[in-house]
């Protein structure tokens, strides 16, 4: 019997974010795949990977944001992390496999003696199993060849460690004081994986990552987020609702608003003088292009300042203002 053709989705210009609380088994860009088919969307990104073993907010960008995706790379992050001890793997977590099994004999003090000194400002060698590139190779493809090659520590931040509960059921699953939950937040580039083998290398039992959940990247967190599930139930109009506008991704930024003539000759490229004082972030908009529009004013893109002139640094076309004004004009913020 021949199959039947498969229907070849039609794609359109889509343009916001999606806050999406990614669920356990995808990889970042396989729920970014799902979410970019559900819209129909031409053009997608996210802004920064999550294991599969890891849940919680992923920001999924389409059309116009893609162009501000790159800054939220460098956001602090906070996460809920489950350690179980007594268990080191080849990976960190739960996916490797287990290489010791040592007996745990620690005490509330000792773990949060640990966790006292695993905050603040310190360096960390990134794990084999992740993507970096070295030599033009990510280093998960050296550790699946069975290789080692050296890795340079990087400067991290661990802001706060702080422990939680265990859930019972996750208590249930595993002898009692084996497994510890702690919220961490840290900088950019922070490998939860090896932060969590490090501290059960500090308590000399070892340890590994069994459960982990991002719950704050930059200024988004886990009460903004939809799920797969959730968006998968919509139709498409909905869906649309479900994205934040594109200048979502543009907070921390100044706002700058521009008159009709100085708009539309920063969009083209060039500097506007005034009287702005020095700054590096600045989101810049503009009167829309038709009267008839919902809003008072568009974005137009981001600059930054310097001696009274207004320099652009990323902008969105003419085609793209004209097609978020479209996309769902009741809904775009004033």
């Amino acid at each position: 019997m021949t199959a039947a053709p498969r229907t070849r989705v039609q794609r359109r210009p889509v343009h916001g974010v999606v806050l999406l609380d990614k669920p356990l088994g995808l990889s970042s860009n396989q729920a970014l795949q799902k979410v970019r088919w559900l819209l129909r969307a031409e053009k997608a990104g996210h802004t920064g990977t999550l294991d599969p073993l890891a849940t919680g907010v992923l920001p999924l960008c389409f059309g116009a944001a893609t162009k501000f995706s790159q800054m939220h790379l460098d956001a602090d992050k906070a996460y809920e992390a489950t350690l179980r001890l007594g268990v080191t793997t080849t990976t960190g977590d739960a996916e490797g496999e287990v290489l010791q099994e040592r007996p745990v004999a620690v005490s509330d003090a000792d773990i949060a003696a640990v966790l006292e000194r695993f905050t603040g400002p310190q360096q960390q060698v990134p794990p084999m199993h992740s993507a970096l590139k070295k030599d033009g190779k990510a280093l998960y493809e050296y550790a699946r060849a069975g290789e080692t090659v050296e890795r340079p520590p990087r400067n991290i931040t661990v802001f706060r460690l702080e422990r939680l509960p265990v859930p019972e059921s996750v208590l249930q699953a595993h002898p009692q004081g084996t497994v510890i939950k702690l919220h961490a937040a840290v900088s950019k580039g922070t490998y939860i994986r090896t932060l969590a083998e490090d501290i059960g290398a500090a308590l000399g039992c070892g340890a590994h990552l069994i459960g982990l959940r991002r719950v704050q990247t930059g200024a988004f967190g886990l009460q903004g987020c939809v799920t797969l599930e959730a968006l998968e139930a919509m139709n498409e109009a909905e869906r649309l609702q479900a994205l934040h506008p594109v200048d979502i991704l543009l907070t921390g930024h100044a706002p700058v608003m521009l008159v009709a003539d100085d708009a539309a000759r920063f969009l083209t490229g060039l500097r506007r003088r005034g009287s702005w004082t020095d700054a590096g972030h600045l989101a810049v908009y503009g009167p829309p292009p038709v009267p008839e529009a919902p809003v008072d004013r568009v974005l137009l893109g981001t600059a930054h300042a310097h001696a009274g002139q207004l320099i652009p640094t990323r902008l969105l076309s003419p085609l793209e203002i004209t097609q978020i004004l479209a996309q769902h004009p009741p809904d775009l913020p004033a």
